[in-house]
């Protein structure tokens, strides 16, 4: 079993210890932060990033802020907690999990209506707490989930990293194909270099190093000639937000793999936590895509790669249209088109559940 935590809450200090997930794999470093303005500039730099990674951050970031109120007041501590809540949604606008654990945190501390400083300090620990424990719960799911789809040697083409780096443990995409190892399935990973931060060919690589996976790193142009050459039975990929129709935001080049995979006849699969799924957004033509840095581009590990003033188009995602995707693989099983549909039926069905 991997020997990291990408997340941990340490309670004597009630601060938050993060995985940096920008020096992997030169080494393995921790940041411990308190300020509700680090752990959002944690997230904005990707110290810490994973749509599920995020939403978890700042769910602690939520109960940290309680902590540093000075004062014995419930109401200033409530006023601060509002305070970290604003400061935390500005830090990235794409993935929806950061939106929905900040409300997730509310809305399970109000159930609890705490009357006292201490009771809403503990409340706000608790919740974060859960929402940690059920991420690693909703992943296991989803990889179990994908076991009927998986045959026993199995061949993936993988995009960006979606592992428990980018999780709170096991990851969503990643955690696919690592229960299918443990399964005892003989798997091997095509890894999408992913640019322009290489988060495949960093981070992707490390942790199926750590699990013993059979990988080969690609660059993202590869991917048709592998799929023609190569026998690929499925590409599975992350999300940071699947509005309503099926179309799903995703790290940048997903895009471009899903139209590769279709063109060769190659099963396209999405895992998506169903807290990624966004019930305001009726389509990806709405989807707020984030755009970074040119220095991203321009530069990799601080090295010039373009020439001086180079202008650049940076964005950070981008959003694959509903028709190319095989199927939606959630914790509650794998959901086909028509998304419209079944997206509904699932909304509808988890709030119920959670009634």
């Amino acid at each position: 079993m991997p020997a990291y935590k990408s997340i941990e809450w340490l309670e004597d200090q009630k601060a938050l210890r993060l995985l940096d997930q920008t020096r992997i794999p030169a080494e393995l470093k921790y940041v411990t932060l308190s300020r509700v303005e680090d752990i959002a500039a944690a997230i904005t730099d990707m110290v810490v990033r994973g749509a599920p990674a995020i939403g978890v951050t700042a769910a602690y970031g939520l109960a940290g802020a309680a902590w540093r109120e000075e004062s014995d007041l419930l109401s200033a501590a409530m006023t601060r907690v509002a305070d970290a809540d604003a400061i935390l949604r500005a830090s990235r606008p794409t993935a929806v999990n950061l939106f929905w654990a900040l409300d997730q945190m509310h809305h399970r501390v109000a159930r609890q209506q705490p009357t006292s400083l201490a009771a809403y300090r503990a409340a706000l620990v608790d919740a974060a707490h859960a929402l940690a424990r059920e991420d690693v719960e909703i992943n296991k799911a989803i990889g179990h989930a994908a076991l009927d789809i998986v045959p026993q040697e199995a061949t993936f083409i993988h995009h960006c990293n979606t592992g428990g780096i980018a999780t709170v443990d096991y990851g969503t995409a990643l955690g696919i194909i690592r229960i299918a190892h443990e399964a005892g399935r003989k798997v091997h990973v095509y890894v999408d270099e992913t640019r322009p931060r290489l988060q495949g060919g960093r981070l992707t690589s490390w942790e199926l190093q750590q699990l013993g996976i059979s990988h080969q790193i690609i660059v993202d142009g590869a991917s048709g000639f592998v799929m023609k050459n190569k026998s690929v039975d499925m590409c599975v990929v992350g999300c940071d937000r699947v509005a309503m129709n099926g179309d799903v935001a995703n790290k940048i080049g997903t895009y471009n793999l899903a139209l590769v995979a279709q063109a060769h006849g190659v099963p396209f699969y999405v895992a998506a936590p169903i807290s990624t799924i966004d019930p305001e957004m009726p389509s990806g033509d709405r989807i707020e895509i984030e755009e970074r840095p040119a220095s991203e581009i321009t530069e990799i590990d601080g090295v010039k790669v373009a020439p001086e003033g180079a202008e650049v188009f940076n964005p950070a995602f981008d959003v694959t249209p509903a028709h190319l995707i095989s199927g939606i693989i959630t914790e509650k099983g794998i959901i086909y088109p028509p998304f419209e549909e079944t997206l509904k039926t699932l909304f509808l069905s988890n709030e119920q559940d959670h009634e």
